[in-house]
């Protein structure tokens, strides 16, 4: 059991990583099409890339599963997490157009302070360490994204609310990926999430296969590294992993993303900008960690 854990935090740690260089290439992506097109074609890629490994996995195991009561939930399922997941990718990709890379995964990481902010409204208990990490992620927010004016650049606000709908969708799959084929589930969710978004970039967008051609590099690996194994990996670990737990892992995304940001755009944050990183960074950690302390003082 022991062993699953370790791994599951294994796998959940590279899918971060991947996430985190991803924003580089969602960011360059940019440059050569609009962003509905960017995910469509990212979310067929990686529906593409898993299918054969869907399909061979149920023909080797041709099991009793094929019920048409457990393929409707299936199905249901997956609609539901590829609905979660093109309406936070979709805030996120048109955002990454006004914020750098860096940035623009350090906010999506506050994910992991909403997940247990929304817990609270299905019912779920928390502690004060949630808002002693909210207070304190919120400082760092301010200082990474409000500027003189106190306003906030459209891109981070656009961040901020991805983040909302990321921590919605990491619930989701919290709570479906132990009862279904973790691997059927995603295959779904990448094809929902790329019909959404070709029928918004169809309806407001302007494509060309040059177009395609032109973002190729980053295509590919948003699409097959971020979407095909990333997603998948999330999918697979949080098999064995609570969502809290999972979103303190998979929330250091926002640190790849910088590194990303630095070793291949030459994105540099202030010293502002980095102070406030930490802040967030430490905000989110103690927004899932001081509540279990807290928990077993109240037992």
């Amino acid at each position: 059991m022991k062993s699953q854990a370790i791994r599951a935090d294994l796998l959940m740690l590279l899918a971060a990583a991947i996430w985190g260089f991803a924003f580089v290439a969602q960011r360059e992506g940019m440059e050569t099409m609009g962003p509905f097109l960017f995910n469509t074609a990212r979310f067929f890629i990686g529906t593409v890339f898993l299918f054969p490994i869907v399909w061979y996995l149920s023909k080797k195991k041709k099991t009793q599963d094929n019920k048409e009561t457990s393929t409707k939930k299936l199905l249901f399922a997956g609609f539901i997490a590829g609905l979660f997941l093109f309406i936070a990718s979709s805030f996120q990709q048109v955002g990454i157009q006004y914020t750098t890379a860096g940035k623009a995964g350090f906010i999506t990481g506050l994910y992991i302070f909403f997940v247990p902010l929304i817990g609270i409204f299905l019912g779920q208990r928390t502690g004060s360490g949630t808002w002693l990490g909210a207070f304190i992620a919120v400082i760092g927010l301010y200082l990474l994204s409000i500027n003189e004016d106190f306003s906030i650049a459209k891109g981070d606000l656009l961040q901020l609310i991805c983040a909302v709908f990321f921590a919605a969708h990491v619930l989701v799959i919290g709570y479906v990926a132990k009862r279904m084929d973790p691997l059927k589930l995603s295959l779904i969710q990448y094809f929902v999430s790329g019909i959404l978004s070709l029928f918004i970039a169809v309806s407001i967008e302007v494509i060309t296969w040059q177009m395609i051609v032109d973002t190729a590099i980053p295509l590919l690996y948003a699409g097959i590294m971020s979407i095909g194994v990333g997603y998948t990996l999330q999918v697979v670990a949080q098999q064995h992993a609570k969502s809290s737990h999972a979103a303190i892992i998979l929330g250091l995304e926002g640190a790849f993303a910088v590194l990303g940001g630095w070793l291949i755009l030459d994105e540099n944050l202030s010293t502002r900008g980095l102070i406030g990183c930490a802040l967030m960074l430490t905000g989110m950690f103690l927004s899932q960690l001081l509540p279990r302390l807290s928990f077993k003082k109240a037992g």
